[in-house]
């Protein structure tokens, strides 16, 4: 087996009125210690990687397909019942809700299990059904597999999102799903619990 990666933390899923959608990754444990980036596709389709580093951004390019990668500076702090993002030219101000039923059933499974490789591949076939454009196991760039393992699903209520000074419109479910890889957030506004696990065939 080659090299595998683990990034541990949450994903926010956001869609706007205007076609916007944005996901965003908060990292607390990852190779590249604590970090947050954000995945942009645009009403056109362009899709946009804002990352934090130019080592993050080489990782994630590689993995994921992007028309455009920018290096800038990226905060994003999520609380109890809030998501604030700063992100270069994307300003998110989300607030968060109750627990889905996905996501308590989620909970029902014991983490160990849930994040397991072996399990996700597993349970693949059962995703798209519970979330549409949601994959837990499939291929990624650079001759890479990819696993997500979530274990809690909260709602995103409202939110507020600006892009390059322009306000992108009403909070939105995401759609058309998004196209950075071969697996997409959730249709509602969302924030997941999650590992992800990148191995190199």
């Amino acid at each position: 087996m080659g090299s595998r990666w683990i990034f541990d933390g949450h994903i926010a899923g956001i869609g706007t009125a205007s076609g916007l959608r944005a996901v965003v990754g908060i990292w607390q444990d990852s190779p590249f210690g604590s970090f947050a980036d954000v995945m942009v596709q645009q009403p056109s389709g362009q899709r946009v990687l804002l990352a934090p580093g130019p080592d993050v951004a080489e990782f994630i390019a590689a993995t994921y397909t992007f028309d455009e990668v920018r290096v800038v500076d990226v905060s994003a702090v999520l609380g109890e019942r809030a998501l604030r993002v700063d992100a270069g030219p994307l300003e998110i101000q989300a607030v968060t809700g109750a627990r889905t039923f996905l996501g308590s059933a989620l909970r029902a499974v014991p983490r160990s299990l849930a994040v397991h490789p072996r399990w996700l591949s597993a349970v693949n076939p059962l995703a798209a059904l519970a979330a549409p454009g949601a994959r837990t196991y499939g291929t990624a760039g650079s001759g890479r597999a990819e696993y997500y393992g979530v274990s809690d699903l909260h709602h995103v209520t409202s939110a507020v999102v600006s892009w390059e000074g322009a306000d992108a419109g009403t909070l939105a479910p995401i759609r058309p799903a998004v196209t950075f890889g071969f697996s997409s957030v959730p249709p509602r506004p969302s924030v997941a619990r999650v590992r992800t696990t990148v191995v190199q065939a």
